[in-house]
């Protein structure tokens, strides 16, 4: 055949036309123990092996070709059957693994189940070497082309011409369609598996039949590939290495060009189909990095900045010398591990001036080395400090791409070829500044997404009590889930409050709807019940002060809540709830549990309805459970049976306070599809023995000073606390004095607790609260509570009706 004819006829179109695309192919997978895993029938047709008896035997027996092998794997290998007429032994190179590169070539076989008397089956074969994860490590095509030279009829001189070649396509299935179809071929083979031979064995070249030097023909298997005519394949891969063809038809050079821009066009937007995928950071960064390898490239590395990797905001600035960068992800087609150690994913550096990475970095343009001679490696090597990146990029073509969005380098990647690929071109420095700035995007928008989620839970986080776990009293533990919806965002919340009489306000509240708006309101409400709580407001009236306060507020404040007041030293609780749901009581004497019976209340924004307070008698050991409904209530059951749910789960035995909420937490999140929040607070009602308390009634006469301060020396003595006396007796004069002067009342109360530190009380029946004042330095007076501030570990003043009561707090040291 000629050029005239071959400009006259197109591809497939002369009297071999059945041949073109329809030629029966064996197909045989190869594991990385040389193993084959699949055997197709064609290759039982081909080779006369059963697939029961060819699965899981060394490839090399049943595919034995006549020849010798180097016995130093490092001497240079035979050259590759790129003529007809020359048989060689590269199937079993490829067959045990020398090459990481695609080979092809002609070779006659000594096929099993025929007679032992010379006879060979002369095939055709390509060998596609598979990179990834899994066992695959070669997929191997082959051909009989004996049958070949029946049906399309050449003379023995033309048919001692084929040979097979690999082609780049001009016009082939889309990859998707190519991923359908090789199932057909492979059928064990999943879609992820076919998928990712697909994209090898589009990047690495498509086989091809040579006849003559202008006749090349397209195998596909079982399916046919649509051409247009004056169309050849324009790229031969032969087995050794990549070469050009310089067969392009007359008029076909744009041709051409049209199909290598349409093909870089494929790769992005399969690309673009690929990543993003997730708004996942960490996932995004491994598909960006995936993508690349190995159709593109055969390493690739990205790198982002701090600020990006921690999901904050946007980085100010162009990086410099400073710019720490971290490497966040490697994917290579190499042999396993051997970029591990030289480039470790999460390290954290500043790049050397003198270097291509910080020439990209900084100036957020790609940067193209074709090859990596000896001079660059070394130069680049001795920037690094401890680590020798000779072996490693030597000879490679390196091509560098900022990953940029709104025009601010985020960070870049490092894309390498080994040398027996072709190097990076300009067309190749487009292909990956498009694929780059489709990444930069994608990545911007991942890590707008986590720094919104960052600032979300920062918010969150604010607004939740640190709550002690040691109470006067009682012990206390909480948890909080985030809801799956609106940025996890919610208006739950639970507060612990401590309170005059070493009392503990114990809330939880919901309000309605999600997201910041509820969030805010939740803040307000949650400050104003702390301050309506230290101001000693009986529950009751703080629900009604509460629901007063969110209809001022706007109209859409509507709230759960339920408040309770412990007391340690009397062994009671007094509640009072605003529609939330009812508490649970565990009982320490029998372990049993119920819910407390409450007036339920209207929700907090409603208005004209009264609240009411129940007084429950408790038992030291006693614990009660306070949650919001999202732990209990599940769409399409009654929440009752959640409810049912909450006291069983409470009950159970638990060694800690913190077991007993993962106990409640489990028994009750086992639905997947929960979206609302989740508060929970479990106090452990331990009391305050008889004998951890003494209290006096003191006259309103100055003498009784002294009198309070032998009282406390004795009593500090007998709990075993004499070296608490001296400040003690100083801080308890000094308030004594101030109620004695400004009080009142005929008499004055005294009363000092033992618990983790010694609470002391003075009321009197002066309601105004004292305060600090501002004194000279020849004041007499005035200095009391300044003392007492400066010594006690805490103090404060509460007022409750006509009364008011002094208190401080001091630690009991050993």
């Amino acid at each position: 055949m000629d050029r005239g004819s071959e400009r006259d006829t197109p591809p497939g179109r002369d009297a071999g036309d059945t041949a073109a695309g329809r030629i029966p192919l064996a197909v045989v997978v190869v594991d990385r123990d040389g193993l084959v895993s699949h055997w197709s029938s064609g290759a039982r047709r081909l080779f006369g092996v059963v697939r029961e008896d060819a699965v899981g035997r060394p490839a090399a027996d049943l595919l034995p070709v006549t020849g010798a092998l180097p016995e130093d794997p490092g001497e240079p290998l035979p050259d590759a059957c790129a003529r007809g007429d020359e048989l060689g032994p590269d199937l079993e190179v490829s067959l045990g693994g020398h090459t990481s590169y695609p080979t092809a070539g002609r070779a006659r076989l000594h096929p099993h189940g025929r007679p032992a008397d010379g006879e060979r089956l002369d095939v055709l074969w390509w060998a596609y070497p598979l990179v990834g994860p899994g066992p695959s490590r070669l997929l191997v095509l082959a051909a009989d082309a004996a049958r070949l030279h029946a049906e399309r009829g050449h003379d023995d001189e033309t048919a001692e011409r084929i040979s097979p070649g690999f082609a780049r396509h001009t016009e082939l299935p889309a990859p998707g369609e190519l991923e359908r179809r090789l199932p057909e071929i492979l059928p064990s083979m999943g879609p992820g598996v076919s998928g990712r031979i697909v994209s090898q064995i589009l990047e690495l070249g498509y086989p091809v039949l040579e006849f003559s030097q202008f006749d090349r023909v397209p195998v596909t298997p079982y399916w046919g590939v649509p051409r247009r005519a004056g169309r050849t394949p324009t790229e031969v891969v032969a087995p050794r290495r990549r070469v050009t063809a310089a067969v392009v038809p007359a008029g076909a050079e744009e041709d051409l060009e049209y199909a290598a821009v349409r093909e870089r066009l494929e790769f992005l937007n399969e690309v673009s189909s690929r990543i993003g995928s997730s708004l996942d950071l960490g996932e995004t960064i491994r598909e960006v990095t995936s993508a690349a390898v190995p159709r593109f490239a055969d390493f690739a590395g990205t790198h982002l900045r701090a600020a990006v990797l921690a999901g904050e905001g946007f980085p100010d600035g162009p990086p410099d010398a400073s710019t720490v960068m971290f490497r966040v992800w490697v994917e290579h087609n190499d042999e396993p591990g051997r970029w591990d150690d030289t480039t470790p994913v999460g390290e954290a550096f500043a790049f050397p001036e003198h270097t291509p990475f910080y020439q990209c970095m900084v100036t957020g343009e790609p940067v193209l080395v074709p090859r990596v001679t000896e001079e660059l490696s070394e130069r680049i090597s001795g920037e690094f400090e401890k680590r020798d990146l000779r072996p490693l990029i030597s000879g490679r073509s390196l091509l560098i791409v900022p990953l940029k969005a709104r025009n601010v380098v985020l960070g870049f990647m490092v894309l390498m070829r080994r040398p027996d690929r072709p190097a990076f071109d300009d067309m190749d420095r487009t292909t990956g500044a498009e694929l780059a700035a489709r990444a930069g995007l994608v990545l911007d928008n991942a890590r707008m997404y986590t720094y919104q989620e960052n600032v979300a839970d920062t918010l969150q986080d604010s607004m939740l009590p640190q709550v002690s776990p040691r109470m006067p009293g009682c012990d206390v533990a909480t948890r909080y889930l985030p809801g799956t919806r609106l940025g996890r965002i919610g208006g739950d919340w639970f507060d612990t409050i401590k309170l005059s009489g070493s009392r503990t306000a114990l809330v939880v509240g919901d309000v309605m709807g999600h997201g910041l708006n509820s969030a805010a309101m939740m803040g307000q409400l949650r400050t104003a019940v702390q301050t309506m709580a230290a101001m000693e407001t009986p529950p009751a009236q703080l629900l009604r002060n509460l629901d007063d306060l969110a209809r001022r507020l706007g109209d859409n404040y509507l709230a759960t809540c339920l408040y309770a007041v412990y007391d340690p030293i009397v062994g009671a609780v007094t509640l009072a709830n605003a529609g939330h749901i009812p508490p649970v009581l565990v009982r320490a004497e029998d372990g049993s549990s119920e819910l407390l019976e409450l007036p339920t209340g209207a929700p907090i924004g409603v208005g004209g309805v009264p609240f009411e307070a129940v007084h429950v008698k408790v038992a030291p050991g006693d614990r009660l459970v306070l949650c919001t409904d999202g732990l209990v209530e599940v769409r399409g059951t009654d929440i009752g049976e959640g409810l049912a749910a909450l006291c069983e789960s409470a009950a159970h035995p638990a060694a800690s306070m913190d077991a007993a909420c993962d106990t409640i937490i489990r028994a009750l999140n086992t639905h997947g599809g929960r979206k609302d929040d989740v508060a929970l607070l479990m106090a452990r009602l331990n009391g305050i023995p008889d004998e951890h308390v003494a209290q006096w009634r003191l006259d309103a006469d100055p003498r009784e000073v002294g009198r309070a301060r032998r009282l406390i020396r004795e009593q500090l003595r007998r709990w075993g606390l004499p070296q608490t006396v001296e400040t003690a007796e100083l801080l308890v004069s000094e308030v004594v004095t101030n109620a004695v002067r400004h009080g009142r009342s005929e008499q004055v109360g005294l009363r000092v607790v033992r618990t983790e530190a010694l609470l002391f009380e003075v009321t009197d029946d002066e309601p105004a609260l004292p305060a600090m004042l501002q004194v000279d330095p020849y004041d007499e007076s005035g200095r009391g509570l300044r003392v007492v501030s400066r010594l006690a570990r805490e103090w404060g003043a509460s007022a409750a009706g006509h009364r008011k009561t002094v208190w401080f707090e001091q630690a009991v040291t050993a």
